[in-house]
């Protein structure tokens, strides 16, 4: 009796579990399936199939600098968060440092703390300082928002590491330095890959920081793709989203192939 109704609850859980996937995906699907259409609105269902859409996108110098901005500010964001954050971590974590929580919450702040406001916030900030660079103000403001995850799930993998590894290695008399990379590193690769993946998609998808920061001349994606909306809804906007969708697609495979997608999510 017991066996039958862990197999009903199972069953029930994976359609609850294919049920919020629907729930999810569909969207998606439904914005991937207009940007193919034919029709000169975004239309659903979809009219036809063409790829005309694509093809004036990727022709549109607007979008070309737009996506560049973007991919470019990403990368940047999560360099530099990796290089602030590994350290921090780890000192957090391993060192009897003086107002370790404070510190700590103070780096994990931003999730917490509405981007709109931070956004603003960074603007009013800037404004003071009379720093007029929207490039170095938006990089400075998706590091800001991006550190958080790298710091957590770093965080999370180091405290999982087998101590026993580190300390044998020690008394073989290995280098503090050697150990570090040789024995601590590997074995929380997943959680800096899974960090860097999430640093990579909120600083590519983020608009309200970059909504506050951003100008003409420097114009990420996701207000690239804003400004579009507010003049015409044709597929052509589908089509952009798209491609952004499949951008984030490409930096999951990615990392499914550096590390492996579940040993980097199980952090």
């Amino acid at each position: 009796m017991a066996s039958r109704l862990s197999g009903g609850g199972g069953l029930v859980t994976y359609l609850l579990a294919a049920a919020v996937l629907v729930f999810v995906l569909a969207p998606l699907a439904v914005v991937v399936a207009v940007s193919f259409s034919t029709a000169p609105l975004a239309i659903f269902p979809p009219v036809g199939f063409t790829t005309s859409w694509y093809e004036e996108v990727l022709a549109n110098d607007e979008f070309q600098s737009a996506f560049i901005v973007s991919v470019t500010l990403a990368v940047c964001s999560t360099i530099t968060s990796f290089v602030l954050g590994m350290p921090a971590a780890y000192a957090l974590n391993r060192w009897n440092v003086p107002g370790s929580r404070a510190i700590e919450a103070m780096l994990l702040s931003p999730f917490i703390m509405p981007i709109l406001i931070t956004g603003l916030a960074l603007l009013q900030f800037m404004a003071m300082l009379k720093l007029r660079d929207a490039a170095l103000g938006l990089f400075i403001g998706h590091v800001l928002v991006t550190l958080p995850y790298l710091v957590r799930t770093v965080t999370a993998s180091l405290k999982q590491v087998d101590r026993s590894l580190e300390e044998a290695a020690l008394t073989l008399g290995a280098p503090p330095w050697k150990v570090f990379t040789k024995v601590t590193v590997p074995q929380i690769v997943p959680g800096i890959a899974a960090g860097c993946l999430f640093c990579f998609m909120v600083s590519f998808d983020e608009f309200p920081l970059s909504f506050w920061l951003s100008n003409a001349e420097t114009m990420p994606l996701p207000i690239f793709l804003q400004n579009s909306m507010t003049k015409v809804f044709d597929p052509s906007i589908a089509a952009i989203s798209s491609l952004m969708i499949l951008t984030a697609a490409a930096a999951v495979i990615g990392l499914e192939k550096l590390v492996g997608l579940r040993r980097a999510m199980s952090v």
